[in-house]
């Protein structure tokens, strides 16, 4: 039995993690740019871990969790910049 997960399920993955972020974020009290960016940097966190934990290859053929880790990371960066921006 394989433990690597489809490139597809791992986007799909993403992109429900994105829409519960989305959602928690609008709660926020602090604004939507803010929290967007906070969850987005726990998301980094614990993708990273469990990338460490599942010993996955950061390049690897399909995507991993450092992949989703890059994209977190990158979506943060813009995050922090409209929360900077907007303050």
């Amino acid at each position: 039995m394989t433990t690597e997960f489809s490139s597809a399920q791992v986007a799909t993955r993403f992109a429900m993690r994105i829409v519960v972020l989305c959602v928690f974020a609008s709660f926020g009290s602090i604004g939507f740019a803010r929290s967007f960016a906070a969850l987005l940097w726990m998301s980094v966190i614990i993708s990273v871990f469990a990338g460490v934990v599942r010993r996955e290859l950061p390049l690897g053929a399909s995507l991993t969790y450092w992949d989703e880790a890059a994209a977190y990371g990158a979506l943060f960066c813009l995050a922090s910049l409209a929360a900077a921006e907007a303050s």
